[in-house]
């Protein structure tokens, strides 16, 4: 920085240095230390740290000197020609308990007296002295106020570019996978596993739904918002869900009954099932979840879903796979599953049903419909789907990381079943 010192500095009335002031903190906001700052100012080191951090007279018997620009009535960024930064609310911690801390500091008050005398946690005056402090050469630190009152409303400063849009490759890798229709909490799964020792690459899903939702952060794609689980640009708050209406279903058997094994999901061969219906009720395809391994299967419905053409289909699906992977099959209360009997009788497998309006008891299904739903939007025709779309589509699923399997995929898991039983 090219700064020339003025000669004469006695004839400048009541603002003294003013010059040299905002110099003195351009400098020291671009890292200079403060004996460099200060030389190139052509100032004294002391009349530096003065300005940055106030001072108390010696003995501590008259009131704290405050920071230069506070004196002034200004911030430090008013220097520069910035804006005034927003009063702060009561909830954060202000400069007069910033002076307080310090105060008692030297009077060596431990942490909990003074969180006590200014109403805060112990662990909210511990972390300001900890972000704050500044090491002394000889060992120790040294808490200053009105600095650390300065460092903390710049850190508060808004807006502030957020973690993704900084990082390009951070950026892409998330696109490029929205755009695979992966969620963003399996996203940042792939993260650390991919990048494991660069911190710059890790983040949390909700750092990816905010870059989505928040208007204005332009750090991913609007449009990426499409490849989401719903699909929707903005969160929508819960809502209670419609209960349905129970059926008269002859010879239902209650889940209250189903064996122990399935509802611990420590054996495999337990699914759940369910349709998703397409446009006016008229077309639907038929969803099979493995309890255990999360694994996909969809039923082809070409011809309807009445109880012998869902029998039928169901009947075929279930033949794909090995006798032991079938021990039960539970479903709702749809009238669809009214031929559960014969289904019984021509596969072995036996059919418990939810209680009326209790979704959650078949919740790897519901959680696969919801899925499902960016493939088969709702209010569209499914019965132009062929049945080597909807094996394409049950294999992409069965390819993801989930979760709740260790990040392993379904995949994965039921070819460990099927190897361990050959």
């Amino acid at each position: 920085m090219d700064f020339e010192v003025r000669k004469s500095r006695k004839p400048q009335g009541p603002r003294k240095l003013v010059r040299e002031r905002a110099a003195y903190f351009r400098l020291m906001e671009q890292g200079y230390s403060t004996r460099e700052a200060a030389r190139i100012v052509g100032i004294d080191r002391r009349t530096g740290m003065k300005w940055r951090n106030g001072h108390h007279a010696p003995g501590n018997l008259r009131k704290a000197v405050p920071p230069i620009y506070q004196e002034q009535g200004q911030s430090p960024d008013n220097l520069h020609g910035l804006e005034e930064p927003p009063a702060r609310s009561s909830r954060y911690l202000q400069e007069h308990d910033r002076i307080h801390i310090a105060d008692r500091l030297r009077e060596k008050a431990s942490v909990r007296q003074i969180a006590a005398e200014l109403g805060r946690s112990p662990s909210t005056v511990s972390r300001e002295i900890r972000r704050n402090r500044r090491p002394m050469p000889r060992g120790g630190f040294v808490y200053r106020p009105f600095e650390a009152d300065r460092r903390a409303t710049r850190r508060r400063a808004r807006p502030k570019t957020g973690k993704i849009g900084q990082n390009p490759e951070l950026r892409d890798f998330i696109q490029q996978h929205l755009a695979m229709r992966w969620s963003p909490e399996q996203i940042c799964q792939a993260l650390r596993a991919r990048f494991p020792d660069r911190p710059e690459m890790h983040v949390t899903h909700e750092t990816i739904y905010q870059a989505l939702y928040v208007q204005g952060r332009g750090e991913l794609r609007r449009e990426l918002t499409r490849a989401l689980r719903t699909g929707r640009a903005r969160r929508r708050p819960h809502r209670q869900a419609h209960k349905r209406a129970s059926r008269a279903i002859k010879d239902m058997v209650l889940i209250s009954e189903r064996p122990a094994e399935a509802a611990d999901r420590a054996v495999p061969g337990h699914w759940e099932g369910d349709l998703i219906i397409g446009k006016d009720g008229r077309s639907a395809i038929g969803t099979l979840v493995e309890r255990a391994t999360r694994y996909v299967m969809l039923v082809h419905l070409p011809i309807g879903h009445s109880a012998m053409a869902t029998r039928n289909a169901l009947t075929a699906t279930v033949q794909t796979l090995p006798p032991h992977l079938w021990r039960s099959l539970t479903w709702d209360q749809g009238s669809e599953m009214a031929a559960h009997r014969s289904f019984t009788v021509a596969t072995d497998i036996p059919v418990y049903f939810c209680d009326p309006a209790s979704p959650w008891q078949c919740g790897s299904n519901e959680n696969t419909d919801g899925l499902l739903r960016q493939y088969f939007p709702k209010g569209t025709d499914l019965s132009g789907h062929t049945i080597e779309h909807l094996q394409a589509v049950a294999a992409e699923l069965n390819s993801r990381p989930r979760k709740t399997l260790g990040w392993e995929t379904p995949a994965e898991r039921l070819a460990k079943l099927l190897a361990t039983a050959s």
